[in-house]
């Protein structure tokens, strides 16, 4: 079969012909692929950077985590892949995928869990977002970003706002439902500064954190605390595209009720995957097909992986490969 392929981490993704996959035991079944999302977590684990990288196999390995097939029985569905994805066929478990609603192409369908378990297991499991409240994003531009803006207006959010580097996504994410944009090419003062004005006026509940590094810094520092009492602020990383550590002065965590926790995986209860399966994806695969989620994606096809896996998307769209 067809499929893309990585023979060393850190190498691009080839187009090659790969062994069928073969199922193993009585829990696994044979799904004919059609669409998988390209996503920072495949170009991590790819690469060998991503916590959850796959050992060094000798003959390769498919890339590409989850994806969107057809079942022997005609059934469309959304799995995640026992084995690599990005392939004409791919093992998956038997009793863990999502049936697709009329009216979702297979692409829109692909592009949605990846950033649906980054944004909404983190509002609703890590955050425990409640109606009302108001939701600071941070790294808001890119295709996740986006998503956990509609998300978390679908959730009752009354205030948004998003935070980011590319001045013209930034603008456009007001239609998406933000409410305020911060640019993160300002001067340091002048982004604490503008935080600090917003969490005066309109105490943050919680915060979606997609960047780490020095912007999260920045954040912390302008809801630090004065010693008056502080609304309980709940930080949840979810990324860290800029950087993977920071300084966190002890003077905050004491100045704040703050919670700070991660959403990703290994953080997960089996509980909570169990509700992503059964609840969630299947509430927002049904948004989506009646029009109430928007998605930026481009379609590229499997053979021209090697051309397409490295490419920026644009305007926080996310790639999708047809196969």
């Amino acid at each position: 079969m067809k499929a893309a392929v990585v023979y060393k981490k850190g190498e691009m993704p080839k187009y090659a012909d790969f062994a069928d996959p073969i199922v193993q035991n009585e829990n696994e079944i044979l799904i004919s692929v059609k669409a998988v999302a390209i996503t920072n977590l495949d170009k991590g684990k790819a690469s060998g950077k991503h916590y959850s990288s796959e050992n060094d196999t000798q003959n390769g390995f498919i890339v590409g985590s989850d994806g969107v097939g057809v079942l022997e029985n005609g059934t469309r569905v959304y799995a995640r892949g026992i084995n690599g994805t990005m392939s004409e066929k791919a093992i998956i478990d038997k009793n863990i995928f999502v049936p697709l609603p009329d009216g979702i192409s297979d692409a829109v369908a692909a592009s949605l869990p990846n950033a649906v378990a980054g944004s909404a297991m983190a509002l609703r499991f890590r955050a425990n977002i409640q109606a009302g409240e108001t939701v600071l994003i941070n790294g808001a531009t890119g295709f996740t970003g986006q998503m956990a803006i509609q998300i978390a207006r679908h959730y009752g959010a009354k205030k948004i706002i998003v935070t980011g580097r590319n001045e013209k996504t930034l603008q456009s994410l007001l239609e998406l439902g933000a409410d305020e944009i911060i640019s993160l090419k300002q001067d340091d003062e002048t982004i604490i500064a503008q935080l600090k004005e917003i969490h005066s006026k309109t105490p943050i509940d919680v915060i979606l954190d997609y960047l780490w590094g020095h912007p999260a810094e920045l954040i912390l520092s302008a809801i630090k605390g004065n010693g008056s009492f502080t609304n309980k602020v709940r930080y949840v990383t979810i990324g860290g595209m800029a950087g993977d550590s920071i300084q966190l002065s002890s003077g905050i965590l004491r100045s704040v009720d703050l919670q700070l926790s991660g959403s990703g995986l290994g953080s997960w209860s089996k509980a909570e995957v169990k509700l992503l399966f059964s609840e969630i994806l299947p509430e927002m695969f049904l948004l989506a097909a009646q029009n109430k989620l928007k998605v930026n994606i481009e379609e590229v096809k499997l053979i021209d992986i090697e051309e397409m896996w490295s490419k920026e998307a644009l305007d926080g769209q996310r790639l999708v490969v047809i196969i």
